[in-house]
C-alpha cells in the first residue's frame, strides 16, 4: 500500500485546511462549552424501523421540556431528500439526531446537502459504525452534550461529476465512496486514473472504489482495502479483483483532483455514489472526484472514541475487549491472560 498525505494545514482548493476554518458555522454547538439554551434540534429516522417513531417522540418530549425547539424528519427511506431539511421557521438546526443505522446517517448527510450541521447517531440498525451510541445511552449522551463534554469530529465529503462530451451530466455530494463497477456481462474493464490531469495508472479489474476515510470501513474494507482514520483528509483507491497483482490500494491527498476514464465500459457498467447508482457509463465518460466544501460532522462523547468503535463494532484488536481495554496497563494484563 502506498500512502501520501499532506502536511497539516496545507491550503486546498477551498481555502486553508485548519480545524478552526472547518468548524461548522451554522451550528451553535461548540466542544468543551455548555450548550446554549434553546437549541434547534432535528430528529431524523426511517419509518421502516418500528422503534424509530416512539423513540423520536420520547426524545422530542424530553428535549422540549428542556427548552429546545425540536422538529421531526421521519420518512420512509425512499422519501428521504424530499424538500428542504432544515426548519424554515427557526433557521438551520444546531444538532441533528439520527435514529437508525449508518445508512440513515448517509441519507441524512445527503439530505442536508451543502448545509451540514453536527450529527449525533443512535443505533437502531445493525452494525452502527457511525451511529455508535445505543438508544439506552440517550439520556447520558445528551447530558454530556449539555455540559460540553463532547467532541466535534469533522469528516471529508466529496463531489463526483460525471462528464460526457464536455457536459456535466450528474453532480453528487457524497460521504463514503464513489465506485465504478464493471457490471454485466461481468468482463473486466479498464479504468484510467488521472491525478491533477496527469495519468497515474490504468486498472484492469472488475471496478474501482474511491473511498473517503469514513468510508474506508464500508465497501472499501470488504474489498480488502485499509482502515484509514476517519478524520484524515485523503482518498483511498481500491481496485476490485485487479488483473495485475501490483495494483494495490493507494492512499493519496484529498487536496488533489482525480479523474477516472473508462475507455470501453461494459453494457452494465455504472457509477455508484454511497450505494446509489448515479448513471450508467458509456465510452469516454469521465468521472471527476474532488474534496467538497462542506464537512460532515459527528458528535462524539468522551465514552465513544474512534478506537473503541473499531474494537466494539468490527471486533478489531483480537482479545482486547471490554473493561480490560481501559488503558495500557489493563491491555497488557489482558494480553497476558490471553496468552
Amino acid at each position: 500500500m502506498t500512502v501520501r498525505l499532506p502536511a497539516r494545514d496545507v491550503p486546498g482548493p477551498h481555502g486553508p485546511d485548519t480545524a478552526l476554518d472547518r468548524m461548522n458555522a451554522l451550528s451553535r454547538l461548540r466542544p468543551e462549552r455548555p450548550s446554549p439554551a434553546g437549541l434547534r434540534v432535528v430528529i431524523a429516522g426511517p419509518t421502516e424501523i418500528a422503534s424509530v417513531a416512539p423513540e423520536a417522540r420520547r426524545l422530542q418530549d424530553g428535549l422540549a421540556r428542556a427548552g429546545h425547539a425540536v422538529s421531526l424528519r421521519l420518512a420512509p427511506r425512499h422519501g428521504w431528500g424530499v424538500g428542504p431539511f432544515h426548519p424554515a421557521e427557526n433557521g438551520p438546526a444546531d444538532l441533528v439526531i439520527v435514529l437508525g443505522g449508518d445508512g440513515s446517517i448517509l441519507r441524512t448527510a445527503r439530505w442536508m446537502g451543502y448545509e451540514q450541521v453536527p450529527v449525533l447517531g443512535f443505533n437502531l440498525g445493525t452494525l452502527g459504525f457511525l451511529a455508535d451510541s445505543s438508544i439506552a445511552e440517550a439520556e447520558a449522551v445528551l447530558a454530556d452534550i449539555g455540559s460540553g463534554s463532547f467532541r466535534l469530529v469533522d469528516h471529508l465529503m466529496f463531489e463526483t461529476e460525471v462528464i460526457r462530451d464536455s457536459v456535466t451530466l450528474h453532480k453528487e455530494l457524497g460521504l463514503n465512496e464513489t465506485s465504478l463497477l464493471a457490471g454485466p456481462p461481468f468482463s473486466m474493464i479498464e479504468i484510467c486514473l488521472f491525478v491533477d490531469d496527469e495519468i497515474a495508472t490504468t486498472y484492469r479489474s472488475d471496478g474501482l472504489i474511491v473511498s473517503t476515510p469514513v468510508g474506508s470501513t464500508a465497501y472499501n474494507l470488504s474489498a480488502g482495502g485499509p482502515i484509514v482514520r476517519k478524520d484524515l483528509d485523503a482518498f483511498v483507491f481500491t481496485p476490485l479483483n485487479p488483473h495485475t497483482l501490483t495494483n494495490r490500494t493507494v492512499v493519496d491527498a484529498a487536496t488533489r483532483s482525480y479523474e477516472l476514464l473508462v475507455p470501453r465500459p461494459n453494457e452494465g457498467s455504472a457509477c455508484v455514489v454511497d450505494g446509489r447508482v448515479i448513471t450508467s457509463l458509456v465510452a469516454a465518460d469521465r468521472v471527476r472526484i474532488r474534496r467538497a466544501a462542506p464537512r460532515f460532522t459527528l458528535v462524539e462523547t468522551r465514552s465513544h472514541g474512534y478506537y473503541r468503535t473499531l474494537r466494539d463494532k468490527l471486533q478489531w484488536g483480537g482479545g482486547i475487549q471490554g473493561p480490560a481495554a481501559g488503558g495500557p496497563r489493563d491491555a497488557t494484563s489482558a494480553s497476558g491472560a490471553d496468552a
